[in-house]
């Protein structure tokens, strides 16, 4: 069974395909090829030839600089890109924060940071889980109290797991302002951080392939000021969930799946394995998985298309797109067997090696199985996800 899409999308399809064979530079084509860590630089690069063309913001809406896409338009160039090697979209501000200032925040505040997102001039962090409030972002305990005449927060907390914040400016956090809340989710605000201000400390955390992507943040009597509150005081929780529905649909990763998905069977084509009848079957059911996972996809994005349980789909969809992602990175690892050797960037470690026994196709494969290791666990754990989906699925039944 092949998915039907009409003669224009298919069209489309073609136009995205094509401006990436063109436009994509070599050398970040082979990065993303082989599974090797990518640079600001390399990000920046490609996000800017994406925004020349207006598509790097393709959630966002004509008259702040989106494409004018339909929802399926959308879902093609994410597949299509994907499939050509390109980097994925990544940075914070694209597909998180921009949507919630669009929706939520004011005329001065789209102004001021709408266009430095998307000529990439400005990279967010996102400050939301911590020590302790993780999964439960209810929990934050990082406080932001008015000063008297009412002018700036001062912030007090620590943010852990802040991706890519060694290469951000900004932050967008959510704080308490108002402890004596009755209720968790009450008394949380939105607000953009600079992360030059005095008090703003981050440190790298190692992770089990040896990257820094993340971060802790540490916010010691750091003033904000008060035009930097998106939405209303205490209601930043509306914001929260508004962002959370779109950094769990994309973490569903179907692009990527298809894409590492081909790198397997490439692989195990180059190592004679292709025929392998226990292989073939492994690679077969990925693909019929894929497949109701890219039909499921497709659905909830149809016009008229309502759902019992709509406060779940992202849920849905994030928790079986990582699971899959991960199980098809294990397979390289076993496709590649003792030859999965662990990627460094150290030019050191790379002399050490023998390299006529080093195929560079191999090089970052086990550390691309370790670094999927994380994709279950942010944007909320699959173990909570699941619970959200069960409560909201009997509550409406």
């Amino acid at each position: 069974m092949r998915l039907r899409f009409t003669v224009a999308e298919e069209a489309f399809r073609q136009e995205v395909r094509a401006f990436v064979r063109e436009q994509l530079p070599a050398d970040i084509r082979r990065k993303v090829e082989l599974g090797l860590r990518l640079e600001h630089a390399d990000y920046v690069t490609w996000f800017r030839i994406l925004e020349a063309r207006g598509w790097l913001t393709p959630g966002w809406p004509v008259e702040h600089g989106g494409p004018g896409w339909t929802h399926v338009q959308r879902y093609l160039f994410d597949e299509e890109t994907q499939l050509a090697g390109a980097p994925r979209i990544i940075a914070s501000g694209i597909q998180m924060l921009g949507p919630v200032l669009i929706a939520f925040g004011t005329p001065e505040q789209k102004a001021k940071y709408l266009p430095d997102i998307r000529q990439s001039n400005t990279w967010w962090a996102q400050g939301f889980s911590e020590p302790g409030a993780g999964s439960d972002l209810a929990a934050v305990r990082t406080t932001a109290a008015l000063e008297p005449d009412g002018r700036h927060f001062v912030v007090n907390g620590h943010k852990v797991w802040t991706s890519y914040a060694h290469w951000c400016s900004m932050m967008f956090a959510l704080v308490r302002t108002d402890p004596a809340a009755a209720k968790p989710q009450e008394g949380i605000s939105f607000l953009l951080i600079d992360m030059t201000t005095p008090g703003v400390t981050v440190r790298p955390i190692r992770m089990l392939e040896g990257g820094t992507d993340l971060n802790e943040c540490y916010l010691d009597n750091v003033r904000v000021p008060v035009e930097n509150l998106v939405g209303e005081l205490h209601k930043g929780w509306t914001c929260g969930k508004f962002l959370l529905g779109h950094e769990r649909t994309g973490i569903a990763g179907i692009g990527s799946c298809k894409q590492q998905l081909a790198r397997a069977r490439r692989l195990a084509a180059q190592l004679d394995l292709a025929d392998d009848p226990l292989l073939r079957a492994r690679l077969a059911q990925f693909e019929a998985e894929l497949m109701a996972l890219e039909f499921t996809a497709l659905r909830l994005l149809a016009p008229g298309q309502r759902s019992r349980t709509p406060a779940v789909e992202a849920s849905m969809l994030k928790v079986r797109g990582t699971e899959l992602r991960q199980a098809i990175y294990e397979t390289l690892v076993d496709i590649a067997g003792p030859d999965a050797v662990p990627f460094s960037a150290d030019a050191q470690f790379l002399e050490h090696l023998d390299q006529a026994a080093v195929d560079e196709n191999l090089a970052a494969v086990a550390a691309n199985c370790l670094d999927a290791r994380k994709v279950s666990i942010y944007g909320g754990t699959n173990e909570v996800q699941r619970n959200l989906i069960a409560r909201a699925a009997l509550e409406a039944w």
